[in-house]
């Protein structure tokens, strides 16, 4: 596992996250494999597929064929996937009997990290699809943000606030994979104090068609109607400093308490070293 954190950043494509350790066992060559052989992938990030999409690149593949084979791994007897479940999905659409595949060697680690990179840099992931790959990489393979982020090229900010998109209600999460609510807008109702006042921040910005912008001004006059510019840039500072979302609760007697958010034992860790300056 520590070989797996310590590899280099994987931000840079789907090549990138095949190095020449994970040689193909044909040596490089494309090879021909029943359709039926091969399995899904079981760390598959992605929980829904548009029907359209599919029906699409199915047409595409029909005229012009599988342009690029799919990314697979040997497994009891056949072969699992580890990259291309849509184009997997059209082909058994079109009733395809053999498929073009490169074999590779991957841990199930391994197997996660390439089908979200994937799936981020070919298409549009569900926010929460996201999000949940992201917490499997923390819980089950104890990567922590800063090693995703340098995995898929992305500010660990934004990994953060993705994986927060987790602690909305789950009415409010149904309206973010139905595509009602963007993340931009699931980011923003985050912020709200309460999972009642998530709950009805959402149902208005649905039904008044707010922007992001409109809906992040409307969750803060909700959550701190007293707050001055001097509270948000404290929270914006600490925010930055600390690598997480901070809230600071100001009461009208002059005290208050601040919140630190974390979402695991190893983001608990790196927060004491940067309160305390000394390694945990």
């Amino acid at each position: 596992m520590e070989a797996m954190v310590k590899r280099r950043a994987l931000g840079r494509g789907l090549g990138a996250l095949i190095p020449s350790a994970y040689s193909n066992e044909e040596e490089g060559r494309d090879s021909f494999v029943p359709l039926a052989a091969i399995r899904p992938n079981p760390m598959q990030p992605r929980q829904a597929f548009a029907d359209e999409g599919i029906e699409e690149l199915a047409e595409s593949i029909r005229q012009k064929g599988i342009l690029q084979p799919l990314l697979v791994r040997r497994s009891n007897g056949g072969f699992e996937l580890i990259a291309g479940e849509r184009r997997l999905r059209a082909a058994q659409r079109l009733g395809m009997e053999q498929v073009p595949v490169l074999v590779r060697h991957a841990s199930d680690g391994e197997m996660l990290e390439m089908a979200l990179i994937e799936n981020i840099q070919r298409e549009n992931l569900n926010p929460l699809d996201e999000a949940r790959a992201y917490r499997r990489l923390v819980e089950e393979f104890n990567l922590t943000q800063e090693d995703i982020a340098a995995r898929v090229g992305k500010d660990r900010s934004t990994i953060a606030n993705t994986m927060r998109l987790l602690q909305l209600p789950p009415e409010v999460q149904t309206q973010i994979e139905r595509g009602v609510l963007s993340a931009g807008h699931a980011r923003a109702l985050a912020a709200a104090p309460s999972e009642a006042a998530k709950i009805q921040l959402a149902q208005e910005v649905v039904a008044q068609r707010l922007t992001v912008r409109q809906t992040e001004h409307l969750v803060k006059r909700r959550a701190r109607p007293a707050a001055g510019p001097e509270l948000a840039a404290a929270e914006q500072r600490l925010t930055e400093t600390l690598g997480t979302r901070v809230r600071v609760l100001h009461g009208r007697n002059g005290a208050g308490k601040i919140e630190i958010e974390y979402y695991s034992l190893q983001e608990l860790n790196g927060l004491l070293d940067r309160l305390t300056g000394e390694p945990s």
